[in-house]
């Protein structure tokens, strides 16, 4: 895949520390019922950041949107999407109100780029 993909440069910056706070303000700012805790923040962010592994490697991550154009927050928003729906996974319905809260507040994330365009 192209190093200068959507998906490339947003694997470039997860080792940042400024990707570990948007995490975090995503979570707080929308009201994550689990957002005081940090191994979810952590095992959250390590399955974004192998989200966007995938989708470098120009496998589907989300079914409207091509590999190269999975941003940080969609493969946040996809990460949670995944272990919320996951059998026995705590506070399904808060969790499932978080990521309609997401995607509604910023749906520029969850479009193709030629929609955008």
């Amino acid at each position: 895949m192209n190093e200068h993909s959507i998906a490339a440069r947003c694997l470039a910056l997860s080792g940042l520390f400024e990707t570990e706070l948007l995490l975090e303000l995503m979570l707080r700012f929308w009201k994550h019922p689990l957002a005081d805790d940090s191994e979810f923040r952590n095992q959250l962010l390590e399955l974004a950041v192998e989200l966007l592994r995938v989708a470098v490697d120009g496998h589907e991550v989300l079914q409207s949107i091509p590999p190269e154009e999975v941003n940080l927050v969609l493969a946040i928003w996809a990460a949670e999407s995944n272990s919320a729906n996951d059998s026995g996974s705590v506070q399904v319905t808060e969790r499932i109100e978080w990521l309609e809260r997401v995607k509604h507040a910023i749906p520029s994330c969850f479009a193709s780029q030629d929609y955008l365009e």
